[in-house]
């Protein structure tokens, strides 16, 4: 047995060029040389591929974990050793292409191929033990990043903050982010990206600069969001927006959010992280070799991923302590494109660095290209190993030589180049700078079966050669960066703080242009709001911050002038949307409190976290066109039932009522009843006045009357006793005074009677006066009394220009993150109406 777990890696034997055959001489390789890394070359069918699939085998067998980068779907080939070398073991990777050429059925195939592979390792000295010592050295796994039919990977970790201390490994975290960034934007399209010059990479990466300094990790979203409204202020010595106006800071956004919401994209949020300590081992303790399929990608995809494994695989270094041995290895299968010789992709930086620093930390990269010719062999001069086949053309040849001499070690240009001429296949020239001379061997039979490049479709059924608990992560894919909750446990509860119930994100998504913001007051108190939302008071309840949830928010100031009415009032009308249908929104369902400016113009409350602004508030149009809707809404329902009283031309707005109106009524109708009154007392009084003046005159009439008829009976009756007494005593009398007293004694009676008359005709007018004033007032007593009741309602709409829009936008409205008896709740934290 050749295989075995001695500290060599078991290569092939060494072949005598002057002989042209195989010696017995092993080649036994020390692992330790990978640390100054490793470079494989040679055309297709030089048995380049089964060359490197042997070293990961002894890699393997050797317990030194692996990460292997598959572009092609060469390396899938590494699950594929049967240690039974059963037909039925090689029939499912049996191609029916050769089979049909060959004029063979599949199965024949299969038992031919079983049977080679049995003598070719027999011939090696190898067999079923060193098959089995494979397989229990190490656990497989096969990563399909952006696809789900292998071990699908989270990306969002790479934009996870790294657990090293920012002040410490400030300039390496920098370097991270630069590769991390220009590798985003070579996916997006953006292409030939100087660091140091281009808007888009410096805004990118300062904006995760700020987020790592603060040990906070970003997801994509995350990241978007902040591209539109940068946690920062400038940008060197300019403000943010004269640095990057808003609207082409929008326009990057976009650009990053067409992969974020691309359907495909939602692979790439799931699975296991790259988070390269944890893959290096499985949950067993075992070294793992973990094999990147990346054959279904293209090429921009390829590159950012590969990038963001480089990026995962130098940040894990940095955190690990130097050592000469080799640690792990890191497998590139084909990296033209990758490390050109002039241009400058976001791989190149990164991996330049890994050639000249992942040494002290026991990495070993292993690079393997049949292009020779497109290789950055300034950057391979690095690597102390060189894996030389046979070469396609002179010119390969002449710029691997040229690659060769930068490496050092003493090359003899001439006899090298001489021995890569004559490069048999499955022969390979080893220069290591740590022998004394460069050596030729044939590689020796792989333990694996060499199927080829396997195909996405494939690779399902390739899964099924992986034992379930040798998975990464188990049977569940990893949660992403900001998801709702982590399963705690099942050994030990763990207390976790309360998470809000849906993606959320600590930056304030970017409102459309020219759409207001406001912040509805937090006004309260967590109290109120856990007895508001019915929580039971015996409930454990912890509470996980704010969360912010947008609405739009509607508020005008209404202005009634109707001088008919004497009304002159103002009201305010609000109403706060947090749904639409379509493109309408139904106003009357959200009625809602009007607020005063300095309470919603206040800034957001700290560390809060928002969600995202659904699709129709971020429609600028709609919002637009909606504001119109809502003044005509305002409108249709502003109208105002004004109570009036015509007669008494009392009139009162809607805040007063029915007894308060009534009350002003009764009070107009007493002041203009006593008014009316007054004035006819007083007209009354002028006339009763000179009625009584008539009858007192009139009874000084009577009365003189009745005194001159007295007087004129007493001078009768004195004239009738002188005439007695004369004509008694003998005198002679005439009898004509007599009657002439008798006739004014007569007419004075007739003056009594006429001027009684009179007198009883003034006091008749008199009482009917007093009748009459009785009469008059008791109907104007009645009148007002009737006029009290004569009460209507009368509508008065606004205009659309007596409406004035304060305020108009996007409301924020902030909820309390609870958990209430571990069930994560948001409860408003707001008052509503």
């Amino acid at each position: 047995m050749t295989s075995i777990r001695d500290g060599k890696f078991f290569l092939g034997k060494i072949f005598d060029m002057q002989a042209g055959k195989l010696t017995d001489e092993l080649l036994e390789y020390d692992p330790a040389d990978l640390t100054t890394h490793a470079v494989v070359t040679g055309m297709t069918g030089s048995g380049k591929t089964g060359m490197c699939v042997g070293l990961l085998e002894e890699a393997a067998i050797e317990g030194i974990p692996a990460i292997i980068i598959d572009p092609k779907g060469d390396l899938t080939n590494l699950l594929l050793h049967f240690p039974d070398l059963l037909p039925t073991d090689f029939e499912p990777w049996i191609d029916p292409e050769v089979a049909r050429r060959e004029g063979k059925t599949i199965t024949q195939t299969a038992q031919d191929t079983a049977e080679n592979w049995k003598n070719g390792l027999a011939s090696w000295g190898m067999g079923p033990n060193e098959l089995n010592l494979l397989g229990q050295s190490v656990d497989f796994s096969v990563f399909t990043p952006g696809s789900t039919v292998g071990t699908p990977v989270n990306i969002l970790s790479s934009f996870a903050a790294p657990d090293l201390p920012w002040n410490e490994y400030r300039e390496i975290l920098r370097e991270k982010i630069s590769t991390i960034v220009t590798a985003l934007l070579g996916l997006v399209g953006l292409t030939e990206i100087d660091p140091l010059r281009s808007r888009e990479h410096i805004l990118v990466s300062n904006i995760l600069e700020n987020a790592w300094s603060k040990g906070v990790s970003l997801d994509l979203t995350e990241l978007i969001l902040q591209v539109q409204n940068p946690p920062f202020e400038r940008l060197g010595a300019f403000p943010v927006n004269n640095f990057f106006p808003a609207q082409e800071r929008f326009d990057l956004a976009m650009l990053l959010n067409n992969f974020l919401a691309s359907p495909s994209f939602e692979v790439w949020r799931e699975g296991v992280p790259l988070e390269i300590g944890e893959l290096m081992t499985s949950a067993s303790g075992k070294p793992r070799h973990n094999i990147f399929y990346l054959a279904h990608l293209n090429d921009s995809e390829r590159m950012f991923f590969v990038t963001l494994l480089f990026a995962a695989i130098e940040s894990w270094m940095r955190s690990q302590r130097g050592t000469s041995a080799l640690r792990a290895l890191v497998y590139f299968d084909e990296i033209l494109g990758y490390l050109p010789p002039v241009a400058n992709p976001p791989s190149r930086p990164i991996m330049l660095r890994m050639l000249k620093q992942a040494r002290a930390f026991g990495i070993g990269l292993l690079l393997a290209t049949q292009n020779p010719v497109d290789v950055d062999y300034k950057g391979l001069s690095n690597a102390g190993t060189w894996f030389v086949g046979r070469l396609q053309t002179d010119q390969d040849k002449q710029r691997l030589l040229d690659g060769l001499d930068a490496a050092g070690g003493g090359l003899d240009r001439q006899e090298v180049d001489k021995l890569i001429s004559r490069l048999g296949k499955r022969t390979f020239l080893l220069h290591n700078v740590h022998a004394k001379a460069p050596k030729i061997f044939q590689t020796r039979w792989a333990l694996n079966f060499l199927a080829g490049p396997l195909t996405r479709t494939q690779i399902p059924q390739l899964m099924k050669l992986i034992p379930a608990e040798a998975l990464p992560g188990g049977s569940e894919p990893a949660m992403p960066i900001g998801a709702a909750a982590a399963v705690a446990p099942a050994q030990a509860a763990v207390a976790r703080a309360p998470t809000p119930l849906g993606p959320t994100s600590t930056t304030r998504p970017v409102a459309p242009a020219g759409i207001n913001e406001f912040f509805i007051p937090n006004n309260l108190a967590f109290s109120q709001a856990i007895t508001d939302a019915r929580i039971p008071a015996t409930a454990k309840i912890d509470q996980g911050g704010f969360i912010y949830r947008p609405a739009l928010f509607a508020q005008a100031e209404v202005t009634y002038l109707a001088r008919k009415y004497n009304l002159e009032l103002t009201r305010q009308v609000a109403s706060l949307p947090q749904e639409a249908r379509g493109r309408l929104v139904s106003w009357d369902d959200f009625v809602w409190q009007a607020y005063r400016r300095e309470d919603v113009m206040s800034s957001p409350l700290p560390g809060a976290r928002y969600t995202a602004i659904p699709e129709w508030l971020s429609d600028a149009r709609l919002i637009n066109s909606l504001q119109s809707d809502f003044v005509d809404w305002v409108v249709r329902n502003g109208t105002l039932r004004v109570r009036a009283n015509e007669a008494l031309k009392v009139f009162a707005g809607p805040e007063a009522t029915t007894a308060e109106f009534r009350e002003m009524c009764s009070k107009a109708a007493r002041d203009a009843m006593q008014a009316e009154l007054s004035k006819l007392e007083s007209t009354y009084k002028k006339k009763m006045e000179t009625l009584q003046a008539k009858v007192k005159r009139q009874t000084m009439e009577v009365d003189s009357q009745e005194d001159e008829l007295n007087q004129r009976r007493m001078e009768e009756v004195g004239k009738g006793a002188e005439f007695l007494l004369s004509m008694l005593g003998g005198r002679k009398r005439s009898l004509s005074s007599n009657l002439s007293k008798r006739r004014m004694t007569t007419a004075a009676k007739a003056d009594l009677k006429q001027e009684q008359a009179e007198l009883e005709i003034l006091e008749k007018q008199l009482a009917e006066m007093e009748n009459e004033q009785k009469a008059a007032l008791e109907e104007v007593n009645e009148r007002w009394a009737r006029l009290v009741d004569q009460e209507v309602e009368v509508p008065v709409t606004p205009y659309r220009k007596d409406v004035y829009v304060d305020f108009y936008g996007i409301a924020w409205l902030p909820y309390y993150v609870v958990s209430a008896d571990g069930q994560n709740r948001e409860i408003p934290a707001f008052k509503k109406p």
